[in-house]
């Protein structure tokens, strides 16, 4: 289950305007102060790719497109980060020390798990979430036909991290 929480707009619009994600910086803050360690983070992260996935369908079937483009790239997103989290890889190092994930560390870290795991799948996934990123959502140049076609993909990633986060 994920929980919301409110922020009051002045906060958000300032950890906005750094460039950072709220929700990541919530999640190490409170890391770091419960002294969490990274395979609970992980399971964190796919709480919030269920969540994005249950949304992701809920766009698909309504036909959104566009909506469902950046829910299916969260998705991904966050399994790549519990993947990285639980692994700690260099490039989960690397987001720590500078507050945050940029979108090419994210796809190092799924080249550099679909090697270490030998998972070709994971990059697979990420390259084309990163696509519907771009040229569903943000360009809006993908009918929902295109964007339906990565879902199965999309949710052998969740499945795949599910597995590895349980161990």
């Amino acid at each position: 289950m994920v929980v919301s929480l409110e922020l009051p707009r002045v906060i958000y619009e300032k950890v906005r305007e750094k460039g950072l994600d709220i929700e990541d910086l919530v999640i190490y803050t409170l890391m770091n102060v419960m002294q969490l360690d990274p395979g609970e983070l992980a399971k964190a992260r796919l709480e919030l790719a269920d969540k994005y996935l249950g949304e992701a369908r809920e766009y698909i079937d309504k036909g959104d497109a566009v909506q469902a483009s950046e829910k299916l790239y969260r998705v991904a997103e966050e399994c790549v980060k519990a993947l990285a989290e639980k692994y700690n890889t260099p490039e989960y190092q690397e987001a720590v020390r500078e507050g945050r994930w940029f979108a090419y560390l994210l796809g190092r870290a799924a080249r550099s798990l679909s090697a270490r795991l030998n998972e070709p799948r994971i990059a697979d996934a990420w390259s084309r979430a990163y696509d519907l990123h771009v040229w569903g959502f943000h360009e809006g140049k993908y009918g929902i036909d295109y964007v339906r076609v990565d879902l199965p993909l999309i949710e052998w990633l969740v499945n795949y991290t599910r597995q590895l986060v349980a161990r």
